[in-house]
């Protein structure tokens, strides 16, 4: 029923002309509801399709997007001009590490600006932990502290969306965790029985809502792990609808083995497998990336499942584990640091850093000491080294860098972070180019303030996203802006099999990003890495608005985003062996 103020009625009536009656129009009759809580118009629409961009409006309703096309009819409780800027799928993160950072500050502003609504975890997982690898876990926590209150993944990444988060996190399970809980860190294989029990794990952790298994296999324990326990842990993953991401032997001198390996465990497992951070690591090894790329085309079209993941640097992030042999380190930190004030022992370490290795992947021998560069102690005395390479450090000690190495682990109790520049410029820009490479930061997202100042950072934590928009896409024009996007958002979509995600279409969640192509930057430098990337304007998460004119909400709008065999959902759980992949050879 329509209501009329007495005093409007006589122009009603007709006492008052129908000149009048027009602006008297707004008065005499409520609003229309909205239609729409959002509508964004005025867009240039890149939809991750890899199609080509249109001029367009967007309408969310909820959490999902209700209309992506020229004109969203009607209006809505919040409608805003895009200006001709970009709207597009948020975007994934497919190798992400802030499983601490996020503990701390749920809003992973280093890559919210950048225009991540997905982090993908798990390299080495949250979970299942036992009691000795909470301890462990406690023991090795520096800048940024935190109670292990949980035992299982799920545990892990429901406790994170409980305490509030701004993009959606996802994780995998790590094969090298899993090694860890049920043969602890010496080099030993496991029999049946125990073989069983990881196997088991796996499968728990899937139906936790794990994405798939993963490997970290230059790192101790993982790095004992023989293929068929890998094929074993990656068939149970397959089986739960889930695939197998590989931290790969090698990135350097064994870099072709290890991309075979990589393919033997994908088809002998049934999982599509993602390389991790794709890479030719150390000079000698630059022109090995025509024999990769040649590799994994001809496994594509025999019809295995296989593509990658990269950031766009020149330096890695990694500790100084990888400049030692792994028999120092077997059984953990404490024995290896207990190993490392053995003067005999030292000698034979130094000995093996200095040249190059068969049995181990060895950064030191690749990098040099000058180009490895110091980013995060635990121990406050140590902490004047931060952002000074190997090689200074050594001559402040006036010791060797292979002793220095040595001394600063002991010292500091930890592995320590380090940048090693190991990557060729002109390999970058090929692999960005590849069609089967999405994009990761391998960092943890944090923010330029607070806890996180304390130590340095690798700039792609801030920078690794809006350095392809502006470098790659911008300004070399490498890839077109269509392209990238479909990179960073369909593409690790559909190699994760995540349903309606990924796309700009209706009925798909809503996880949306406005930026400007003419301006979107990184501004993370080695010396100056704390510092936010720039020409995002908008993110919505989840059909919330989690950042608003560059500023981070805390609307929590982030949600955990399970793998096909989460058990909260219907029909969900392993059961079901005859799962249908989402595949793009």
């Amino acid at each position: 029923m329509k209501y009329t103020p007495r005093r409007l009625r006589p122009c009603i009536a007709g006492a008052i002309g129908a000149l009048l009656l027009a602006p008297l129009a707004a008065f005499c009759e409520p609003a229309a509801p909205a239609q729409h809580d959002t509508i964004i118009r005025n867009a240039l629409i890149v939809d991750g399709s890899g199609g080509e961009p249109f001029a367009g409006e967007l309408a969310m309703d909820g959490d999902r997007i209700s209309y992506v096309g020229p004109h969203a009819d009607g209006h809505a409780r919040t409608e805003i001009d895009a200006h001709g800027r970009a709207l597009a799928p948020g975007f994934v993160n497919m190798l992400a590490h802030p499983e601490e950072s996020l503990i701390v500050d749920g809003r992973a502003l280093s890559d919210l600006r950048q225009g991540v609504t997905l982090e993908v975890m798990g390299e080495i997982s949250m979970g299942p932990l036992n009691e000795r690898m909470k301890a462990e876990l406690r023991q090795a926590q520096a800048d940024v502290h935190y109670d292990v209150d949980w035992n299982t993944l799920g545990e892990y990444l429901t406790g994170l969306e409980h305490r509030g988060i701004a993009p959606n996190i996802a994780s995998f399970v790590g094969a090298g965790t899993i090694r860890q809980y049920v043969l602890g860190e010496d080099d030993v294989q496991p029999d049946a029985a125990q073989l069983a029990r990881m196997r088991q794990l796996v499968h728990q952790a899937m139906e936790e809502g794990a994405l798939g298994v993963t490997t970290a296999l230059i790192y101790n324990p993982a790095v004992y792990a023989k293929t068929t326990e890998l094929v074993a842990l990656a068939q149970e993953s397959a089986r739960c609808g889930g695939i197998y991401s590989a931290h790969m032997r090698s990135e350097g001198d064994r870099l072709i083995e290890a991309v075979n390996e990589t393919i033997q465990i994908a088809r002998e497992s049934g999982a599509p497998a993602e390389i991790y951070h794709l890479k030719a690591a150390g000079r000698s090894n630059w022109g090995k990336l025509d024999e990769v790329v040649r590799t994994v085309d001809a496994a594509r079209a025999a019809g295995t499942r296989i593509t990658a993941n990269m950031y766009l640097y020149t330096a890695g992030a990694t500790g100084l584990d990888a400049s030692m042999p792994s028999w120092v380190q077997e059984g953990g930190l404490d024995k290896w640091i207990a190993r490392l004030k053995d003067p005999a022992i030292r000698a034979r370490v130094a000995a093996e850093m200095k040249q190059p290795a068969t049995a181990w992947e060895n950064l030191y021998n690749a990098a040099g000491p000058q180009r490895m560069l110091m980013l995060q102690f635990k121990n406050p005395a140590l902490k004047r080294y931060t952002g000074r390479t190997l090689a200074e450090i050594a001559r402040l000690r006036r010791q060797s860098p292979e002793d220095t190495a040595m001394d600063l682990v002991v010292e500091d109790g930890t592995r320590i972070g380090v940048a090693y520049f190991l990557m060729s410029e002109d390999n970058i820009r090929r692999q960005v180019a590849l069609p089967w490479v999405s994009f990761g930061s391998d960092a943890d997202a944090p923010a330029p303030q607070g806890v996180f100042l304390l130590s340095s950072e690798h700039p792609r934590a801030y920078g690794n996203f809006a350095r392809l928009l502006a470098h790659y896409v911008r300004d070399e024009r490498t890839i077109t802006l269509q392209e990238a996007v479909r990179k960073l958002s369909a593409l690790p979509a559909d190699n994760l099999s995540l349903r309606d995600r990924g796309r700009l279409r209706a009925g798909y969640f809503a996880d949306v990003v406005l930026f400007d192509p003419r301006t979107v930057q990184d501004h993370a430098t080695y010396d100056k890495p704390h510092q936010l990337a720039t020409g995002v304007r908008n993110v919505w998460v989840n059909g919330t608005l989690a950042l608003k004119d560059g500023v981070a909400t805390r609307q929590w709008s982030g949600r955990v985003v399970h793998g096909r065999a989460w058990t909260g959902a219907p029909g969900g759980g392993c059961r079901n062996s005859s799962r249908d992949w989402t595949w793009h050879p």
